[in-house]
């Protein structure tokens, strides 16, 4: 039995001129199948397709608000990659096999997905899949990375502490902080030991507890 494919749309045509839509577009509040008809002018049936093409690549949450992903595309500045990274979640399948999938040429490629699928040569879906691939491709940039949206920030002004200034309290070299103290103690002239015992038990008692 072959195993299931990576995503695809059957009219690849759509993908790239979706995409493009998508960037010039105000972000709704959920991707929906009137959005795509009514804002994004793709009311044809080959067009519906996009949205559980989108759920699989991560752009979309599975309810189809728009990812953090979706927003980051939308990005000038982290559009590409964004795809990149949406490449890489949707065709997971071709990556365990080949981390270098988007380097390979249309021949390697479709061999790779051959290799992944078990399907037979002649089988559409295997066209549709490579040709869905290099759609997206065509707005990645592999090489490049993104920027993490949670930097550290200073909250109810308190000062963060670095990842160098925690590694002084990590693993092997922890340090407790701890403080200490010094007891002056002057104990009476007496030769009734029970006096410096109860001083004593007191001291452990009241003071010396941990």
């Amino acid at each position: 039995m072959n195993k299931s494919f990576p995503p695809y749309m059957n009219a690849t045509g759509n993908i790239g001129k979706i995409l493009d839509k998508i960037k010039v577009a105000a972000t709704p509040p959920r991707f929906t199948q009137d959005y795509l008809a009514a804002e994004l002018k793709f009311p044809g049936g080959g067009a519906k397709a996009f949205i559980p093409f989108a759920k699989k690549l991560g752009l979309l949450n599975s309810d189809g608000t728009p990812s953090e992903l979706y927003k980051q595309f939308r990005n000038k500045g982290s559009s590409k990659a964004a795809m990149a990274q949406a490449i890489r979640t949707g065709y997971a399948q071709l990556y365990s096999a080949n981390e270098y999938a988007h380097s390979l040429s249309r021949e390697d490629l479709e061999g790779l997905i051959l290799e992944v699928t078990g399907a037979e040569k002649t089988n559409k879906t295997v066209t549709a899949v490579l040709k869905s691939f290099e759609s997206l491709k065509a707005f990645a940039n592999f090489d490049a990375e993104l920027k993490e949206e949670n930097t550290p920030t200073q909250i109810n002004n308190q000062p963060t502490v670095s990842n160098k200034e925690a590694s002084h309290f990590s693993g092997s070299d922890q340090i407790e902080l701890g403080l200490s103290y010094t007891i002056n103690l002057v104990l009476p002239k007496t030769s009734d030991v029970a006096i410096y015992n109860a001083i004593f038990r007191s001291l452990r008692e009241n003071l010396l507890r941990k």
